[in-house]
């Protein structure tokens, strides 16, 4: 008779199954921990109470279409974005606000009254503003009517 307990070799091979496994379930549990601390609120806060008021602001966007849109034109050197108004305005006393929107962080939003020239231009100055992608959303009234435009910009450094 052979004597069985010198036939049993050592394998590691069931130790690194199980190794492999523990590690594969931490990752996974690192994985989900990471996913539950991400903020995934919406960008706007409210966000619900602008989705009822959408077809105001279609309304608003064609009448501006209508009488001739907003230009924005963003100057890398100058680090300026200039608002150009159309002609058809020109008889207009026209009052609202510009904001730069920032769709990756709504903490960075700047808001900024519109305060037009005689040539019915502004010039914004963006030096204090982070590259990226940007969003020109001027808000504006002659008294009778509001108008809407909204304009995506890059901001280069």
């Amino acid at each position: 008779m052979k004597d069985t307990a010198n036939n049993k070799s050592f394998t590691l091979w069931p130790y690194a199954i199980v190794v492999c496994m523990i590690l594969f379930m931490a990752y996974i549990a690192m994985f989900v921990y990471k996913a539950m601390k991400q903020d995934v609120g919406l960008v706007s806060k409210d966000y619900y109470e602008q989705e009822i008021k959408y077809q105001d602001q279609i309304e608003r966007v064609k009448r501006t279409q209508a009488l001739g849109d907003v230009m924005v034109n963003y100057s890398a050197e100058d680090k300026t974005v200039l608002l150009q108004m159309p002609a058809t305005y020109r008889e207009k006393n026209l009052t609202g606000t510009i904001t730069l929107f920032r769709p990756s962080n709504d903490k960075l939003d700047k808001q900024l009254p519109l305060e037009l020239g005689r040539d019915q231009s502004q010039l914004l100055d963006t030096k204090d503003l982070e590259s990226g992608i940007w969003k020109v959303r001027v808000s504006f009234s002659d008294g009778e009517e509001t108008f809407y435009s909204e304009k995506t910009i890059q901001i280069q450094e």
